[in-house]
Order: C-alpha cells, then structure tokens, then sequence
C-alpha cells in the first residue's frame, strides 16, 4: 500500500538518520517513488543532498583527527578513520574524472585517492608516500562510486609503515596499491639516504 507524503517523509528522515551515506537512488527504489520526489522530500525536510551530508560528517569528526594533511586534501570523502589502523573514502566517478569520449574514470584519480587515503591513515604529522606497487583490476566508468578501504599492515625492514589500499566499486575490486610510507622529518632524511643507498 503506498505511503501518504507525511508518513514518506518521516520514514525517509528516519532512513537518513540510520544511514546518512544512502543515496537518493537508493532511497527512491526503496519507498518506490522517483528520485525527484525524494529530493523533494529531503528539500522540504531541509536534509542536504547525501553529498553534502558526508562533506559535514568529515568536516566535523574528521578534520580534529588528520594529522599529516588537511580534510580538503584527501582526494574522496573520507567515511570512516582509525589511525594507525585502517580508513574508508568514497569518491562519485563524475565527468570531470572522465576521459570526454569513453567516459573512463582518469588513473590518476583512482591513484590519489588511495595515496591520499594512505597518507591520512598514518598518525604522525608528517606522512609521505616512498613507494607504491599498484594494479588497475578494471576500468570505472563515469556514474560509479569508489569505495577505497586502507589497512595499516605494520613496519617493513626499513622502518616504512605498510599501507594497503583496495577500492572497489560494489563489491569489485578495481584498484589495489601498497604504499610504503616515510614518517616524521627527524627520521626522515636518514631514510631517504638508506633508500637511496
């Protein structure tokens, strides 16, 4: 039986608040109504488009906890972040990441939002990428979302922090990457002298 707008409205409301990351697709396949109606919906209840939302869940949980770059530095928006430990972002493949006639999301873009999710892991003030191994699975097209989720996996030999990144986009593999990365400017320089060594 289809809902009147008021109960709508109230359910998506109470939809958002349990998960703010859901887009309007989603919420619109799920009350079985148009996305336009759901924006609708969310302009008359004044919740911002999901955008918006993860921009201000960033901003406010996100940006006292950085330590090696700033919140509008991280390439995506981060979603969740343990430092030391493991961090998620997500970054939306729009045109402006896409090659004008495939409509193929630009490496790099995939790239620096796994490096800049590996930089934002590390818990030290100074983070900075020495090397990095990394594989494109499968092209992203324009449209799609990237979940990039970075584990720390501990010190190699050398002292450098281990950072693997895989991005997905559903539950696919698309790009993975293991970074290894220098940390604070005491040590540093020593470091660059071994490996160059």
């Amino acid at each position: 039986m289809r809902k009147t707008k008021v109960e709508r409205q109230k359910l998506v409301k109470e939809k958002i608040e349990e998960m703010p990351f859901i887009t309007d697709e989603q919420l619109a396949n799920k009350f079985g109504v148009s996305i336009q109606t759901i924006r609708l919906d969310r302009m008359e209840l004044g919740i911002p488009e999901m955008r918006e939302r993860i921009k201000s869940v960033a901003r406010d949980q996100w940006n006292e906890t950085l330590k090696a770059l700033q919140i509008d530095e991280v390439i995506g928006e981060i979603i969740d972040l343990e430092l030391d430990n493991r961090a998620i972002s997500i970054l939306d493949i729009t045109n402006d990441l896409v090659f004008a006639r495939t409509k193929i999301a630009r490496g790099h873009h995939l790239f620096a939002q796994a490096n800049s999710l590996a930089v934002a892991v590390i818990n030290d003030e100074l983070a900075l990428t020495a090397k990095s191994e990394i594989k494109f699975t499968r092209q992203v097209k324009e449209g799609e979302r990237v979940i990039a989720k970075a584990v720390v996996e501990g010190k190699n030999e050398k002292d450098l922090t281990i950072v693997k990144v895989n991005s997905f986009v559903d539950n696919e593999i698309v790009f993975t990457g293991v970074f290894q990365m220098f940390q604070s400017h005491e040590e540093i320089g020593d470091k660059i002298n071994e490996n160059s060594n």
